[in-house]
C-alpha cells in the first residue's frame, strides 16, 4: 500500500446550544450553533499500521470545542480564535487548521439562516486540481 500525502480530517456538524452574541437576548436565551473542524496532518504512520495512537484523538478535538463554546462571547469570531488557538494548543499534530462557527437565525433584522465566521491558522497546502478547499 502506497500512501504518501498528507491527511485532513475533518469533524462536521456539532452542534451546540450556546450563548454567543453582542445583545442581552443572546446572551440570556442562547442560540444554536453548528462548528466544522477542518486540520491537515502527517498521518502517514496511522494509515500504514491502522494505530489509532499515530493520529489525533476526534473525541479530543470535541472536547475542545464544547469547552470553548460553552464560554460566551460578544463575537463568533473570538469563539473561531479561541477554538483554533486551543486546538494548536493541545499539540495533536495538525499543520493547518480550520474552524467554522455558524450561528443559527442570527438578529440582523431580517430572514437569515446562519452567520458564519471561519478561522484559519496554518499554511494550506492546494489540492492535486490546484484548488484550495474549503468548508
Amino acid at each position: 500500500m502506497l500512501i504518501d500525502r498528507d491527511f485532513t480530517i475533518e469533524l462536521t456538524g456539532m452542534e451546540f446550544h450556546a450563548f454567543h452574541g453582542c445583545l442581552e437576548s443572546e446572551r440570556k436565551e442562547g442560540n444554536t450553533f453548528v462548528v466544522d473542524f477542518r486540520g491537515k496532518m502527517d498521518a502517514k504512520k496511522a494509515a500504514k499500521t491502522d494505530d489509532l495512537s499515530k493520529t489525533a484523538d476526534y473525541s479530543k478535538i470535541y472536547e475542545i470545542v464544547a469547552a470553548e463554546m460553552a464560554k460566551p462571547s460578544n463575537l463568533l469570531e473570538n469563539v473561531a480564535a479561541r477554538i483554533v488557538d486551543a486546538i494548536e494548543a493541545a499539540a495533536l499534530g495538525f499543520w493547518f487548521v480550520q474552524v467554522r462557527v455558524s450561528k443559527k437565525n442570527p438578529p440582523v433584522g431580517g430572514v437569515c439562516a446562519w452567520s458564519r465566521v471561519t478561522a484559519t491558522s496554518g499554511a494550506d497546502i492546494l489540492d492535486n486540481n490546484g484548488i484550495n478547499e474549503t468548508f
